[in-house]
């Protein structure tokens, strides 16, 4: 798939997981679960999860929870890939 194809249906995708304020831990079942049916899964990082980190650094430790990759993030959202 090229970048561009790519890059637009990572835009397209809805968010289909939160991290709220019970962090990256609640979710980690449910991304695992999602990544078992798709290739892409969007998590948005609600500002009671952020708690003064980034979501740069949210969304590597939730994808490395799960054996993925964050592919991109963008304000408090990120695209993670498996």
């Amino acid at each position: 798939m090229s970048s561009d194809k790519r890059r637009e249906k990572m835009h397209t995708l809805d968010v289909t997981v939160w991290v709220g304020k019970n962090g990256v831990e609640s979710v980690v079942d449910e991304l695992e679960t999602q990544l078992e049916d798709r290739r892409y899964v969007k998590v948005k990082f609600h500002r009671s999860a952020r708690g003064g980190t980034d979501t740069d650094a949210l969304a590597a430790d939730l994808a490395d929870r799960v054996n993925a990759t964050a592919v991109e993030t963008r304000g408090h959202t990120a695209v993670i890939e498996r």
